[in-house]
């Protein structure tokens, strides 16, 4: 077999409708469009959803779920991946120079996935509990930020 003998198979290429070219063609007159209408004809047609006035399918159906636009802005960092960093104190810093936060971040929070040996010192990222107990039976700590509440109450007992 060569490639200058390749045909396709017999009845799988069909030619395509020619309309408007005479009664005789079976797409004369009309052209496939019917008889009057918007969809007859040019350039009249309407949106896609659009179903005659009538309230359209996504206008009907309730909204559901919510984005939060600040989704991205905290990171999940897994156990195994401050096992795997050069840092010994990990801070937000520390995560996004050894790329393992994304560099456009506000906060991250390590999660208990995976495993961790050496001694590391947490600072200013949270931890859930089971990451904290991990860390801490590898000997490290964890030195969370005060939540925003006690922060408040730290300011005023300031002023």
């Amino acid at each position: 077999m060569r490639l200058n003998v390749l045909k396709p198979a017999p009845g799988s290429k069909q030619s395509r409708h020619r309309v408007g070219r005479g009664v005789g063609s079976g797409w004369g007159k009309t052209a496939g469009l019917g008889h009057k209408g918007q969809r007859a004809r040019a350039g009249g047609y309407h949106k896609i959803g659009f179903e005659g006035g009538q309230m359209p399918l996504h206008r009907r159906l309730p909204k559901r779920g919510f984005a939060s636009p600040s989704r991205d802005a905290t990171a999940e960092v897994r156990l195994a991946a401050l096992e795997r960093m050069k840092a010994v104190e990990i801070d937000l810093a520390a995560l996004k120079s050894e790329h393992v936060v994304p560099r456009d971040v506000l906060a991250a929070k390590v999660i208990l996935a995976g495993k961790i040996v050496r001694k590391v010192t947490l600072k200013g990222v949270k931890a859930t509990k089971g990451a904290r107990a991990a860390i801490e039976a590898a000997g490290g700590k964890v030195e969370e930020p005060a939540p925003k509440a006690e922060q408040k109450a730290a300011e005023k007992a300031k002023d």
